[in-house]
């Protein structure tokens, strides 16, 4: 019993010790979410635009660049690199890039592009 109250309170000690690192994981872990989810908005704003493009009758570059910002939420739009529509053979390509925010989206991104690609067969 006597060497049991000399340990009162080490729990409480090495707790606060590994504290540090699980919120140093739980950031590590944040990140990469944010750079999966953006690698899914770039091909999904990449896929929506050439659809878009490949369907359109009049100002295909133009309406191909919308499409690409019409479905992105506000903080990637904002970011958004560039999109680059264009047709050859038979096909509609779009490529968007788009910037991977930094643990909050729409406040500090890092400075590599997420590039997503797709293509779709012209119509008409």
């Amino acid at each position: 019993m006597l060497g049991r109250k000399r340990d009162r309170g080490q729990t409480a000690i090495e707790f606060l010790g590994v504290t540090p690192l699980i919120i140093l994981l739980a950031v590590a872990l944040w990140q990469c979410a944010l750079i999966g989810y953006t690698f899914s908005l770039a091909g999904n704003a990449a896929d929506k635009a050439a659809h878009q493009g490949a369907i359109t009758e009049g100002l295909r570059g133009q309406e191909c660049r919308d499409a690409a910002k019409e479905h992105l939420p506000k903080a990637w739009r904002k970011s958004m690199k560039q999109t680059k529509c264009r047709s050859k053979s038979g096909m509609y390509t779009a490529e968007v890039k788009l910037q991977v925010p930094v643990l909050v989206p729409g406040v500090l991104n890092w400075k590599f592009p997420v590039t997503g690609n797709a293509a779709f067969p012209l119509e008409g």
